[in-house]
């Protein structure tokens, strides 16, 4: 999400729809699953265990849309199955928790977080106490990639990640010098800004709101299952290491800023990142992100984690893939944990 890293950046992506982005395999990079290899997790994932896994597909990409490839957008929800759970309604009586990832392509690190995560909750089950009593008790839904077809263009040179930001939508025009498509997390239907950018600019919005299939997939998903002011969501984002409240589209305070604060507060504990809310953090605001929309149509609390050091050997979009392992996952792991608890009443009182 940093301007001054895309600027530094002498990386161009120039493509077409019609261009072909084959993915290396399941992994790329040292590591890094391609979106083969998460909706190869996926499903088996889902197939080994299917009295905590449902997995759904929520829309298509936008390649898909235009049957030209593309993909599903899936979803995950992990729970000890019981009638009624993991509907796509807002009806089930466990709160939800969704961790979404990869809306941005390029931050690579925020898919492997969420890849780890589907991990540790089926391993976890029947073995860890305090996890066994989470899936018992909570909806833990997971997006792992928000934005396949932008993630195939990453994946498509294995050694140097490509610094696809957007989706791949071109029909705004050919950007021969700069980056086509859409910024996913600009486009949502709430407090949309048609000025954020020309269709080769990084913050491009889409020519009107929620004009992109991955847009309203999401959408879709999160206004079925959120009844309003229950749960917790958190969407993944690179680097920073800031963890971003309601309001983003503007300083105005929001209406529960306090609360938002607070229990933002607590997942700083284990990670170590700031609060900040508006412009505060990163330096900019972000009219039609993912997390405003959800707060603002359901009063759900909405987080923006932004992972990764702004220096050494794992800052940056495309960081090392053993900084994984090293660095993010420890401080994120319990950070999550806390977050799926306090979904029962995450305006307090906090667990």
């Amino acid at each position: 999400m940093r301007r001054l890293a895309a600027l530094l950046c002498t990386l161009a992506v120039t493509f077409t729809s019609s261009t072909a982005y084959s993915s290396p395999g399941v992994t790329y990079y040292g590591g890094y699953h391609t979106v083969a290899g998460h909706e190869q997790h996926n499903a088996a994932v889902a197939a080994a265990h299917p009295d905590l896994v449902k997995l759904y597909d929520i829309g298509d990409s936008w390649l898909k849309a235009k049957g030209q490839g593309g993909h599903d957008i899936q979803a995950l929800c992990i729970t000890k199955l019981a009638p009624g759970d993991c509907a796509l309604n807002s009806t089930g009586k466990k709160p939800k928790f969704v961790l979404h990832a990869q809306i941005h392509a390029r931050e690579i690190a925020t898919g492997e977080i969420a890849y780890q995560w589907i991990d540790l909750l089926v391993a976890s089950y029947g073995v860890d106490p305090e996890l066994t009593e989470l899936l018992d008790t909570r909806e833990l839904w997971v997006v792992p990639i928000a934005n396949p077809d932008g993630v195939d263009v990453v994946a498509s040179n294995p050694a140097q990640p490509l610094l696809q930001r957007k989706n791949v939508d071109d029909s705004a025009g050919d950007c021969t010098a700069g980056y086509p498509g859409v910024d996913l997390n600009r486009n949502s239907s709430f407090h949309w800004d048609g000025d954020q950018g020309g269709p080769c600019d990084e913050m491009y919005p889409g020519a009107k709101a929620a004009s992109e299939p991955e847009t309203v997939a999401i959408q879709g998903l999160l206004s079925a299952i959120f009844a309003g002011r229950t749960g917790v969501f958190i969407t993944l984002h690179s680097y920073g290491n800031d963890i971003l409240a309601p309001w983003g589209y503007t300083r105005t305070a929001a209406p529960d800023q306090a609360a938002l604060v607070a229990l933002g507060n607590k997942m700083s504990a284990f990670t170590g990142y700031p609060v900040f809310t508006g412009d505060g953090g990163i330096g900019y605001l972000t009219p039609g992100s993912t997390s405003d929309w959800l707060y603002g149509t359901r009063g759900v609390p909405s987080y923006t984690f932004e992972i990764g050091p702004r220096t050494g050997w794992c800052a940056g979009f495309v960081p090392p893939y053993s900084c994984i392992a090293s660095t993010f996952w420890p401080l994120l792991k319990p950070a999550l944990v806390y977050a799926a608890k306090s979904a029962a009443t995450p305006y307090g009182p906090l667990p």
